[in-house]
């Protein structure tokens, strides 16, 4: 275990120290807690050498403050304000496919108005409120949103890179407040991200001989950072997080994102990240081999990858530059995240 350990965690401490001004001190010690806490501060830098994921955790980060007051502080005024919105009325608020709407027990698709690919779909909830989903709302989602790419694939047999994302409230970038989450389908080359997946996972194992995506899972177990939620189905609190509180459930090689294991493992996680965590924003992504299985893709599990994308009525982008062209910097902390899921 050391050795994979060592193979996919590379991790350092580095300490930084400040020298505020005695006029600053009040300030700094109502803000962090302690003038102590900004005079040495530690670091956690933690990278992946396989797959080069890495994060920078800097606790202090998550404390820091933000000039000038939020323009809104009660979000459900804000959700209640759009009902009536074009997705309230999907059939007549959203264009069709070519091949007809897909209905799930609570939502229904419809084309996106603003293509992303050739075959791009919203997938409307019944309830107006993003945040007034449970289990069986999210399995709905899962299993709508394969049925609707099974159907587009029948009509256009080349297309078979399937991605399901859900960018729950303008914070993680859904531009309608009504619930609803997007499914893609396209042909050549899978999505960027999870075909970096399967190129990871084909170096791994010609340089070590092992799955790459069974040790990783395994060494999180062996620090305290999984839930087994199901049969073959792990929670993951990520030591490489994106950005805050990321969590992966992780499914095993073959299975698909409609079996009963994985959705509701999906779905029970998404409800503890609402309830137990105070998530009101976040962005969550299916990563899956093409419908269509090809080589090299054979040890790619079904990957749900949930990330908190902070408070929806705080004014800060909680991207900057070092998130996009850098390494990420992340004020959360794994360990605290697992234990207040498990």
């Amino acid at each position: 275990m050391r050795e994979r350990a060592e193979r996919l965690i590379e991790a350092r401490v580095v300490v930084g120290h400040t020298v505020p001004p005695v006029e600053l001190e009040p300030w700094l010690a109502a803000t962090f807690g302690s003038v102590d806490a900004v005079l040495a501060q530690e670091i956690v830098k933690v990278r992946n050498p396989s797959t080069l994921e890495a994060t920078l955790f800097a606790p202090l980060r998550a404390r820091r403050p933000v000039d000038g007051p939020s323009a809104a502080r009660d979000l459900a005024a804000e959700i209640a304000a759009t009902v009536g919105d074009p997705f309230c009325h999907p059939e007549s608020g959203t264009p069709s496919e070519v091949t007809g709407r897909v209905r799930g027990a609570r939502v229904v698709t419809g084309a996106n108005a603003a293509l992303g690919d050739a075959h791009h779909a919203v997938i409307v909830f019944d309830a107006h409120d993003p945040l007034a989903f449970d289990v069986e709302l999210v399995v709905d989602v899962l299993r709508t949103g394969r049925a609707w790419a099974e159907r587009s694939r029948s009509d256009d047999p080349e297309s078979v890179n399937y991605l399901l994302i859900w960018n729950c409230l303008w914070r993680a970038g859904g531009s309608i407040i009504h619930g609803h989450a997007q499914a893609l389908l396209g042909s050549g080359p899978h999505y960027a991200r999870i075909d970096r997946l399967r190129h990871d996972v084909a170096s791994y194992a010609a340089a070590h001989g092992g799955d790459l995506v069974e040790e990783l899972v395994a060494v999180h177990r062996a620090l305290g950072l999984t839930i087994e939620l199901a049969d073959g189905v792990t929670l993951v609190a990520n030591l490489t997080p994106v950005k805050e509180r990321e969590l992966l459930v992780v499914g095993t090689a073959g299975m698909e994102e409609t079996d009963p294991r994985f959705a509701d493992a999906v779905a029970r996680t998404l409800v503890a990240y609402r309830d137990r965590l105070g998530v009101r924003s976040f962005n969550l992504a299916l990563w899956r081999p093409p419908l269509a299985l090809a080589d090299g893709w054979e040890l790619v599990p079904p990957i749900a990858r949930i990330v908190d994308r902070g408070d929806p009525l705080g004014r800060p982008s909680d991207i900057g530059a070092m998130e996009l062209y850098a390494t990420p910097i992340v004020g959360t902390d794994p360990f605290e995240l697992i234990d207040a899921l498990r």
